[in-house]
């Protein structure tokens, strides 16, 4: 890594040591430290602080003020201990829903330990969305061309012993996985985030409730791509879900349907556009029965590798 990338980052990390509120995510460096290393950084190009959010947010007559929810530009990133940097890399971005942080999606849902039992040799990036709020909007990763700006920098983060060398490395196979109102920021991202032709899957966690048109128009121009669409029947997906069954039909879109109990690996391997309805709970849909793991594990990532290696 240049000596300019690794100062430019290492001013970050040094920030983020210097201010609230990473305290409970650098409680998990340590909880983690067996499954791999968490890197908790400050990064200009997080989703916030967003003009949009400068004077706060009000909610059925609640305010939720900026500075104790959308000024924390906190990005967390997750490398197994057998991750090794390539280049381009790969990475599984993920989006936390309403009323959580980056650190409590992470903890909560037991991401990390998923993405270390899967095998895969990919960065998990969490950014910090609206912090204990409940609002869906995605900062500057909405801007156009933010997504872009975001991994530039994400990217410069990585390791030297990791693997990285020179330059930062170039994005790889990206995968955007998203819960509840986390589909927000993935459906603004798919249409102007500056990088489509590198996603290359999508995965909402009973999140599909609105901007259908544009998950739509992007597996229209990407035919290859994963979209998998975990839904409940109270979590207020349900009808979406089925509108966005009915469009593809109407498209002659081909899809597949089941149970998320009755789906198979090779289920999950051989189709592009899965709807998998679930008997579980809102917060249960990512870490009850390993639903993030499992998609991983049948995903686009390259496979880490062996100890030989």
């Amino acid at each position: 890594m240049k000596l300019q990338s690794f100062q430019h980052c290492l001013g970050f990390l040094v920030f983020g040591l210097l201010t609230a509120p990473p305290a409970p995510a650098q409680d998990l460096t340590r909880e983690l430290a067996p499954l791999g290393r968490l890197i908790v950084t400050n990064l200009a190009s997080a989703p916030f602080p967003h003009p949009q959010r400068a004077q706060g947010h009000v909610y059925q007559g609640q305010t939720y003020p900026a500075p104790a929810h959308y000024s924390d530009n906190t990005v967390l990133l997750f490398l197994p201990a057998r991750f090794r940097c390539t280049d381009p890399v790969d990475l599984v971005v993920h989006f936390h829903g309403w009323r959580n942080t980056a650190a409590g999606a992470l903890k909560q849902f037991k991401l990390a330990e998923q993405l270390a039992a899967s095998g895969r040799n990919a960065v998990l990036v969490i950014p910090q969305g609206p912090r204990n709020a409940p609002d869906s909007f995605g900062g500057k990763l909405e801007d156009a061309g933010g997504f872009a700006r975001f991994l530039t920098e994400v990217l410069a983060c990585l390791p030297a012993d990791a693997g990285a060398r020179g330059s930062p490395p170039a994005p790889g196979r990206i995968i955007l996985s998203g819960h509840s109102g986390g589909y927000q920021v993935i459906s603004a991202i798919l249409e102007r985030g500056g990088l489509p032709d590198k996603i290359q899957e999508v995965w909402l966690f009973d999140g599909l409730y609105a901007r259908t048109d544009r998950f739509l128009a992007w597996l229209e121009a990407h035919p290859a791509a994963r979209f998998v669409n975990l839904y409940t029947d109270n979590g207020g997906t349900l009808e979406e879900t089925k509108t966005m069954m009915n469009r593809l039909e109407t498209r002659r879109q081909s899809y597949y349907q089941n149970k998320d109990t009755a789906a198979t690996a090779e289920d999950l391997l051989k189709h592009r556009r899965l709807f998998l309805h679930t008997n579980l709970g809102h917060n249960e849909v990512l870490d009850k029965r390993e639903a993030f793991r499992l998609l991983l594990s049948t995903s686009c990532l390259r496979p880490e590798p062996s100890a030989t290696d």
